[in-house]
């Protein structure tokens, strides 16, 4: 198992960027008829991170997902950290050479270290 940082071109300042989750969700109810003191926290999927970066990036979300579905899969590692999974490095080089040909240098990902 091959994890890799993934980096995204920004939108506004055009250099790599990788989100991170800061804090976890939090996530509450009001009832209309009562006081609701229950919460809960938690932190988003990969995936999720992903697509919540529209117009931060300057690719579209849901065309990368698709592209690292193909060869592994987006998680959110040590609740924090973006990596992508890949099961060898057959499909490390595979998913760097189609990600290059789809998005040219807007996508980059790095082995990670934590």
């Amino acid at each position: 198992m091959i994890r890799s940082k993934v980096w995204f071109r920004c939108s506004a300042l055009h250099d790599l960027v990788s989100p991170i989750i800061v804090r976890p969700a939090t996530i509450g109810w009001d009832a209309k008829e009562r006081k609701v003191e229950l919460t809960i926290e938690r932190s988003l999927t990969g995936e999720e991170l992903v697509r919540r970066m529209k117009g931060w990036i300057t690719v579209d979300p849901s065309q990368v997902i698709e592209v690292f579905r193909q060869y592994g899969r987006l998680k959110v590692l040590d609740d924090r950290d973006l990596v992508v999974e890949i099961e060898d490095e057959r499909g490390f080089k595979d998913l760097r050479g189609q990600l290059r040909k789809q998005f040219g240098s807007e996508i980059d990902f790095e082995p990670y270290t934590s």
